[in-house]
């Protein structure tokens, strides 16, 4: 029975001393936010209870200097004796010496520097009962101070250096020092007293820009595949002069004058190539509309049409064949919007003529009121504003192009040179398939429609393409094998505009589109390759060896 009675009672003394342990334990957290407040370093924080001190704070052990320690716990009670007598009397019953028992916002954020002594200029005045009570928990402010700053880690040199160094902080309470985490923590512990921080750069190391490589109009080699054409061009007249002297017995008179004629044929159309392309990216552009504007005008002279057609006429030739190739001009101007984006004009001549003019012209037609053929009518013409303008201008549109070889370097080269290849790969393909018809030419592909085409001329002059083709690689981004394959299917395709064009003059019932060109024919007649063979190359290039922006 008695010992119950002596472990009851030590129990209520074991309760006890805990009760009386609660209330150093509830100022100690609203302190230390007060200190922090009033301008002492974070990372006394770091060591509050029920939170790990960092590793750096691990790392570095206190530092043992009894003057050190004594200077920091004066600091410490100077700073933050008025927060603690703040709580203190906050948590105590109101006593008959304090005149008010509430602590405003205002106080706690802006604490006076030091209980005692003179204020601080635009320091508010205490009361009485504040000074008395600071007075009385001096000792356990002390107390407090000196627990939490062992518990965080932090020496006394290390809070008296952070005093020292801003002595504003203290006194105004408004500027708190920057948050230390991490490695900064780290490297302020590791910085000796009184260094100034070095400024950080912060600044995105960034990659040396790639020069971009600019392309030329016309390049050495472009001259040089111009020179070779010419000299070509001289020599086969100088054989045409020969033959044309030859008795009739020998040579077939019918086939010379035919050489000759396409020679004289040849001779305009690279005179007029080589004039635009003297003229700068300009000059090629307007001369291409000019032969489309040509080609388009004997195309439509060719088909029959009705009074109700003129105003669809006038906006095929008139608007919408100039508009295509002002568009083109234009991509080269770097016209910018507002928002500083390149206007990319290829998004606009690219669908004008296939949507817009194909929607617009039939609806003009048919508000004339005539109803008769209009299916006939509205499609002849929206299909020479397709083949005459629309895919001609693909070939002029070569010159805006800028591109990369295969794995991906930019090419310097000439866009003239590139647009010079197309159009003598396209006339030699022409003339190669034509040449191994009339040579080994057996089984007739239409008899109908173009008998001088054959299958063997087919095959034999399209692998004679790729290889000359791939001869003039150079002037090209194409590799050998590339520039093989490219001018593969303009050979194809210009045969496919060759039959697509004798099939509409059989159909009209006419040998050529007209007699421009003396000796042979109309534009269109020449032009039928290019017309064809153009928007494949086109895209071709476009999407294989374009540069990536």
């Amino acid at each position: 029975m008695k010992s119950n009675v002596v472990l009851f009672g030590c129990t209520l003394a074991l309760l006890a001393t805990t009760l009386g342990n609660l209330q150093p334990c509830r100022a100690r957290i609203p302190a230390a936010f007060n200190r922090q407040i009033s301008g002492l370093s974070v990372p006394v924080l770091t060591g509050l209870p029920g939170t790990l001190p960092s590793s750096s704070q691990l790392a570095d052990p206190p530092s043992a200097d009894p003057q050190l320690a004594q200077q920091g716990d004066s600091t410490r009670q100077g700073g933050g004796q008025q927060t603690a007598a703040g709580v203190d009397a906050a948590d105590s019953p109101p006593s008959d010496n304090d005149s008010s028992t509430d602590t405003s916002a205002a106080e706690l954020a802006d604490p006076p520097a030091t209980a005692s002594g003179p204020s601080a200029p635009g320091s508010v005045p205490q009361a009485d009962g504040e000074q008395e009570s600071s007075d009385s928990d001096s000792a356990s402010s002390s107390i407090d101070s000196a627990e939490l700053a062992q518990s965080a880690g932090q020496t006394g040199p290390e809070i008296g250096k952070s005093d020292e160094t801003n002595p504003a902080d203290t006194n105004s309470g408004l500027d708190s020092p920057p948050a230390i985490t991490g490695q900064n923590e780290a490297a302020l512990e590791a910085e000796p007293a009184g260094a100034e921080p070095q400024p950080t750069n912060t600044e995105p190391a960034t990659a040396p820009a790639t020069p971009r490589l600019t392309q030329s109009w016309l390049n050495l080699r472009t001259n040089i595949l111009l020179g070779v054409v010419l000299a070509c061009l001289a020599i086969a007249s100088i054989v045409g002069q020969y033959l044309t002297r030859q008795p009739t017995e020998s040579v077939n008179p019918a086939l010379v004058r035919r050489f000759r004629q396409r020679l004289n044929a040849w001779w305009l159309m690279c005179a007029i190539l080589v004039f635009g392309l003297l003229l700068q990216p300009t000059g090629t552009v307007v001369l291409f509309g000019l032969v489309s504007f040509w080609a388009l005008r004997e195309f439509i002279t060719m088909a029959p049409t009705r009074r109700g057609d003129h105003r669809g006429l006038f906006w095929a030739l008139v608007a919408f064949t100039p508009l295509q190739y002002v568009l083109i001009g234009l991509e080269r101007s770097g016209i910018q919007w507002r928002d500083g984006r390149t206007v990319d004009f290829y998004e606009l001549y690219s669908i004008m003529i296939p949507v817009y003019a194909a929607l617009y012209i039939p609806a003009r037609i048919a508000m004339a009121g005539d109803h008769k053929k209009f299916l006939e009518r509205s499609a002849q013409i929206t299909f020479g504003l397709l083949i005459c303008v629309y895919a001609l201008s693909y070939a002029a549109a070569l010159i805006n192009l800028r591109l990369a070889y295969s794995d991906g370097t930019p090419w310097n080269g000439s866009p003239a040179g590139l647009l010079f290849f197309f159009i003598l790969v396209a006339q030699l393909s022409d003339i190669l398939q034509w040449t191994w018809g009339q040579l080994i030419g057996k089984r007739i592909i239409a008899p109908e429609i173009s008998s001088g085409r054959t299958w063997e001329g087919f095959a034999g002059g399209t692998l004679s393409t790729g290889l000359i083709g791939a001869a003039l690689f150079w002037v090209t981004p194409f590799s050998f094998w590339e520039a093989a394959c490219m001018s593969m299917v303009i050979g194809v395709m210009g045969m496919f505009g060759g039959m697509t064009m004798s099939a509409i003059k059989r159909d009209r019932g006419v040998s050529d589109y007209g007699s421009l060109v003396l000796g042979h024919a109309g534009v269109l007649d020449r032009i039928d390759s290019l017309c064809f063979a153009a928007p494949v190359f086109y895209h071709l290039t476009r999407f294989f060896f374009s540069q990536s922006s």
